[in-house]
């Protein structure tokens, strides 16, 4: 427990400080608003490499090996499977809101023009598609550095250090909510869910935490199966290179809260269903070690196949 403390004491004091200071200058808004928000995801990395100097524990079972002998259906999962939930739930959305819809992409168009950036009538169109396939292809790997930044210290540390104390869907549970405040300061700036909607910010910090509950669990599966953090940091990745989707196609105002975004719960119903799939997948048998590969005598484990 000491070397959790240590770790989120870190974390959130890093974090919490670089996002209020933010807060204070213009917030997301801010010229500098996609350094910041870069930076504080590098912070729960620095977070581990900072308990582990202060605390002596060294590098050893730092969860960087791939070990992708047996494993390639995981990474697969990582890598395709958030942009193709991403798109479901963007699907079940329009099918229960068609009025929304909008194929002539006029909202983006609009925002395009208003940066003075005159397009060819396929333009949009072409834009829209490179956006599909960077997201889908490319952005696991070009977010891989600030996602494994979060990821080092979510799922390669605070989850195996809390698999030594507790069951691991208990440890997941713990592990996403803590995930979840972690963003509070950012989410009050009106990230992912506004700031104009009755009882902001506490609803959409709620959200969040309800958010990564669910995501937590498909990512803390891919890092378990596969004993490292990088299949979570590649599902991450395509996350959020993916995410933001559906506003291509969205008429209106929607509320953030219902979709079409996977943060909504329509928007994200395919990742709600995997995320809750994943957290009973977990601990099914009785025989496992943590994942990083200490033994644990009282810890019982494993996932079904």
């Amino acid at each position: 427990m000491k070397r959790i403390g240590i770790f989120l004491g870190i974390t959130f004091f890093l974090t919490w400080s670089l996002a209020f200071a933010l807060m204070a200058n213009g917030g997301l808004t801010s010229d500098y608003a996609i350094f910041v928000l870069s930076a504080i995801m590098l912070l729960p990395a620095i977070g581990v490499v900072a308990t582990r100097l202060i605390t002596k524990e060294g590098f050893k079972n730092f969860g960087l090996k791939p070990n992708f002998k047996g494993n390639i259906r995981y990474y697969l999962a990582a890598w395709f499977g958030p942009a193709l939930l991403i798109a479901l739930g963007g699907l079940i959305y329009f099918l229960l809101f068609p009025s929304q819809f909008d194929p002539t992409m006029s909202q983006m168009a609009e925002l395009y023009a208003a940066q003075g950036l005159d397009l060819p009538d396929d333009g949009l169109l072409t834009i829209m598609i490179s956006q599909v396939v960077l997201g889908i292809f490319l952005s696991p790997l070009l977010n891989i550095i600030t996602t494994s930044g979060e990821e080092i210290g979510w799922r390669g540390y605070l989850l195996p250090k809390l698999m030594e104390i507790y069951s691991p869907r208990l440890a997941i549970v713990i592990s996403g909510i803590i995930w979840g405040l972690w963003h509070a300061p950012v989410i009050a700036m009106g990230h992912n869910y506004g700031t104009g909607y009755p009882g902001a910010p506490w609803g959409g910090i709620l959200a969040m935490i309800c958010f990564c509950l669910v995501i937590g669990a498909f990512f803390s599966l891919l890092a378990i199966r596969t004993k490292s953090f990088l299949p979570a940091s590649i599902a991450h990745g395509s996350l959020n290179g993916f995410a933001a989707i559906a506003i291509w196609f969205t008429l209106g105002n929607p509320s953030p809260f219902i979709g079409p975004s996977p943060t909504g719960i329509i928007g994200g119903i395919g990742l709600i269903v995997v995320g809750i799939l994943s957290f009973i997948w977990v601990g099914r048998k009785n025989s496992a070690v943590n994942y990083q590969g200490s033994a644990t005598a009282d810890l019982k484990f494993n996932l079904v196949e």
